[in-house]
């Protein structure tokens, strides 16, 4: 058999098993058909079947977990809402931004990283346009004990000093309540959003499956004067959120 003709075997068995799971045939968390079931039900080779499997994977249908099989991924988002998570009435009143978007599950932060001063990277200096070294704080968060963010924030180090900001907990209402604290309160925000393939350092951060990609979104956070006093830049786990943005006509 030619190459053209086992790939689109492959291409056949991957396309089967993709209408089974869309039909809900197999459910989130299933275990699809082994590769010796497939085998005899396609009569095709164990790498035309390997290539089928991997097919799914790489769409972010599956994961595989190594010596026991191939599971349809589960998939319970998290519904993020760029705009009503960074409302001043919520930071205002002491309340989180994550409140609204994980149905009563709350996430953890397993890792923190708090620099006071640090050289901004390029295009984080270029936000602020200013050589000012910035304090940084970075996060990982888990959510059902999965890594589902890294965020990591910039702000200007001679503004957050000996503040509550370089400390693991911000306090109710988080940095922008301590911004206002500081006569800095956030009056605007600018998010931009990049979708790309994960490194392999994000990669093993996020626990991410093979085939899926990154969300890399950029939050500046501008005061009424229209200084920004925030960059939050965030990668996370494409296959674990859904971005909404509710805005009137």
């Amino acid at each position: 058999m030619s190459k053209e003709a086992k790939h689109g075997v492959a291409e056949a068995i991957a396309a089967d098993l993709r209408d089974a799971i869309e039909r809900g045939e197999y459910g989130p968390g299933d275990q699809l058909p082994g590769e010796n079931a497939l085998i005899k039900e396609y009569g095709a080779a164990r790498l035309t079947v390997r290539s089928a499997l991997g097919m799914l994977q790489a769409e972010g249908l599956t994961t595989t977990r190594r010596g026991v099989g191939v599971f349809v991924r589960s998939f319970d988002p998290i519904v993020r809402n760029g705009i009503s998570r960074v409302s001043a009435r919520k930071w205002k009143a002491g309340r989180s931004v994550w409140d609204d978007e994980t149905r009563g599950r709350r996430p953890t932060v397993d890792h923190i990283e708090i620099v006071p001063e640090a050289e901004a990277p390029g295009d984080v200096a270029a936000i602020f346009d200013s050589t000012e070294e910035v304090a940084t704080r970075r996060r990982r968060y888990l959510l059902d004990d999965k890594p589902v963010i890294v965020a990591t924030s910039y702000l200007p180090a001679s503004l957050v000093a000996g503040t509550r900001i370089l400390e693991e907990d911000t306090g109710p209402g988080g940095i922008y309540a301590r911004l206002a604290d500081l006569g800095q309160a956030p009056a605007h925000f600018r998010e931009d959003i990049l979708s790309r393939m994960p490194t392999k350092a994000e990669t093993e951060e996020l626990a991410i499956p093979a085939g899926t990609p990154v969300f890399v979104l950029t939050r500046t956070a501008v005061t009424e004067a229209g200084d920004p006093v925030e960059v939050n830049v965030m990668v996370m786990d494409a296959g674990a959120y859904v971005l909404r943005y509710d805005f009137d006509a």
